[in-house]
């Protein structure tokens, strides 16, 4: 590897520190400014913050290499997460930015859920975050691995190794800096990535001969690289359009909105994240689409398609840039990361650690335990990371799929249903993880294909999540003034 690649690596290493120390001078002194930056977000942090944490390693390798593969008919699943991510701006930001503030300042979507319905039982909240933590410690587990093999193929060093550096980068600015760190290097890094997937694709097009030869390359090597409808049916496009379901249920996204400074501003966040989103998601489209005449012409041979953006950076940059790009790699990487480890730590430490062990633990203690909880997580997701053939993309499809089921239907109907109940939320969030589970793994098949081979499993998840809420709280409906009020306040200003 290239001298230049390690320097451009060096100076983004430096930069998150810095930012990780700067956050902790700034916000990180009291519990509300460690796990939720004290409800002080700019629009355009919570923007490419919220896209930063959402697309991961997705963006820069996942999206290109089906791109490489498949041609356009590998577009649905992008267009179903940006539809979605639009929706959750617009269905979801403005009232629980409202909602969560009235609701006794939550700081976590348990603890949202717990105030909202007054459960003074804890219930509610105890199974939200063991939700949380079991599936985002495994989700956390996937980014470590996705590290570790980016500085195994990409910069020759040892698996293991580039374990230990992806996670002990990440704990340090979000172990010191919490919530503001993770955001505003959120923002760093959806920067660099934003630039990146302008640059690469432009630079591959340009060395291709232009559009039109583009065009004619991908023809001659296949015609129907540019179908969009080509190999896949109706299920297959209603499956990949629903991955956009899963925004309204994802933790680490919709934290953001309950941080933004206020309610005003989110409309701003939304113009931003959402150019932000369709240009890098047209950018890896792109790099993918380009990436099939490149190699082509330069008679590539591409053993692993999702390594595509990291071999077009190699070849067509001079080390220095080429080092920034696969910087870019690492910023979706460690974005997703911390953002996980600091949802999962804010739940042990307020959801867990608050309500069972010290109700009366000062801030200062309530910091500590959080810092503590961001080190066991990353220590046990490094273990679980040991295995270098894990299943990146199977572990995050699933756990996507759980948060999507378990809590989007719960998310939106407490912000629109007043007639919700504390039971209708229980029995939504258990049914919806539990058929999310039992279509993956229930050893049933059809045609000689499993149940998600068919369907992706959010579709069931969040439809029988949704009726179970519907069914469940309209048996245990009863007129409660307090919660009722708050509700109404929350209509009244939206």
């Amino acid at each position: 590897m290239e001298v230049g690649n390690y320097i451009s690596l060096a100076i983004y290493f430096i930069l998150m520190i810095f930012i990780g120390v700067y956050s902790y001078r700034k916000s990180a002194k009291d519990i509300s400014g460690y796990m939720l930056g004290g409800r002080s977000l700019s629009p355009s942090v919570t923007a490419l913050s919220a896209g930063a944490s959402d697309m991961s390693g997705w963006m820069l390798m996942g999206l290109p290499g089906a791109m490489f593969v498949s041609g356009l008919s590998s577009i649905w699943v992008a267009i179903g997460l940006t539809f979605g991510a639009l929706l959750n701006y617009i269905i979801v930001a403005p009232r629980l930015r409202t909602y969560t503030e009235f609701a006794n300042d939550a700081i976590t979507l348990p603890d949202y859920f717990e105030n909202r319905f007054n459960d003074n039982t804890h219930v509610l909240r105890v199974v939200a975050s063991l939700v949380i933590v079991v599936f985002f410690t495994v989700y956390t587990s996937s980014g470590v691995v996705a590290g570790g093999k980016l500085f195994e193929s990409a910069f020759g060093l040892s698996y293991e190794l580039g374990l230990y550096i992806t996670a002990g980068v990440v704990v340090a600015y979000t172990l010191f800096g919490g919530f503001l760190a993770v955001s505003l290097t959120d923002f760093v890094q959806g920067c660099i990535m934003f630039i990146a997937l302008i640059l690469v694709p432009v630079v591959v097009v340009m060395n291709v001969g232009g559009i039109n030869e583009l065009h004619q390359s991908v023809v001659a090597i296949d015609p129907d690289l540019l179908d969009m409808l080509s190999g896949v049916t109706l299920i297959t496009i209603i499956s990949s359009l629903a991955w956009g379901l899963g925004y309204f249920g994802q933790p680490h996204i919709i934290v953001r909105f309950m941080a933004i400074r206020s309610v005003k501003d989110i409309p701003v966040a939304r113009n931003i994240g959402m150019s932000w989103m369709i240009v890098s998601v047209c950018g890896a489209m792109a790099t993918g689409f380009a990436g099939i005449a490149y190699a082509s012409s330069a008679n590539l041979d591409i053993k692993d398609p999702e390594t595509i953006f990291i071999v077009l950076s190699q070849l067509l940059f001079d080390p220095l840039i080429a080092g920034f790009l696969l910087a870019a790699i690492l910023a979706a990487i460690m974005s997703t990361i911390s953002s996980q480890l600091l949802v999962t730590s804010s739940s042990l430490t307020n959801d867990f650690y608050q309500l069972f062990c010290d109700q009366q633990a000062s801030d200062k203690q309530l910091v500590f335990i959080g810092r503590v909880s961001v080190c066991c997580v990353a220590l046990l997701a490094i273990f679980l990371a040991k295995d270098p053939n894990s299943s990146i993309l199977n572990i995050v499809s699933n756990a996507w799929a759980g948060f999507g089921a378990a809590f989007g239907p719960v998310v939106i109907l407490s912000l629109y249903w007043k007639k919700m109940t504390k039971d209708g939320a229980l029995a939504g969030i258990i049914a919806g993880a539990v058929t999310v589970l039992l279509w993956i793994y229930l050893p049933v098949s059809i045609g000689g294909q499993s149940l998600s081979s068919l369907v992706y499993e959010i579709v069931p998840g969040f439809i029988v999540c949704t009726v179970t809420i519907w069914v469940v709280s309209s048996v245990t409906y009863k007129q409660s003034l307090e919660i009722e009020t708050v509700f109404d306040k929350v209509q009244e200003i939206h």
